[in-house]
């Protein structure tokens, strides 16, 4: 498993699907996951340190845990599969682990929550993980500050809206 940070949440250009772009904590490789409208917004919230006034899906399910003594240990990308990333989110009761199925955007939506660590099986980051180097990553690093600069929660929810209104 390789440990991943949250690098940020952005727009695929060509169709306007969000994406939350995970990096190796040691090094220059990315793992872009699409993920929907809402997750965005729910990961975006936390990354900004923006609050709802009642608790929002992820939330509640953290705070439930909480209140029944499970810890959230981490969350683990752990494969693709026909296009769609899995993950499992480990909790601990009682001295006992336990995985539970997660689709890979709520369980980072809860791992920011709960400040829990993400990791990405070896195969996940083998397969699908994208290297910079040098001038690539400024580059990239610098178009990326400049939409984060820009970006609100409720810019991807109003997205949603426009495509639920065509369909």
């Amino acid at each position: 498993m390789v440990e991943m940070t949250i690098y940020g949440v952005s727009f695929d250009l060509v169709g306007k699907q969000p994406i939350v772009l995970l990096k190796t904590a040691d090094g220059n490789r990315y793992l872009p996951i699409w993920i929907g409208h809402p997750e965005a917004a729910a990961i975006l919230m936390k990354l900004q340190g923006a609050t709802a006034p009642r608790p929002l899906t992820h939330d509640l399910l953290v705070n439930i845990l909480g209140e029944l003594e499970v810890e959230i240990v981490r969350v683990t990308v752990t494969e693709l599969r026909e296009n769609t990333f899995h993950a499992a989110i480990t909790v601990q009761q009682n001295g006992a682990e336990f995985e539970i199925d997660s689709r890979s955007s709520d369980a980072i939506a809860i791992a920011i929550r709960a400040q829990a660590p993400i990791y990405a099986a070896d195969e996940v980051i083998e397969e699908s993980a994208i290297e910079f180097d040098g001038d690539d990553v400024e580059e990239m690093v610098d178009e990326f500050k400049q939409f984060l600069d820009n970006v609100s929660p409720d810019d991807f929810s109003e997205a949603e809206v426009e495509l639920d209104d065509g369909d």
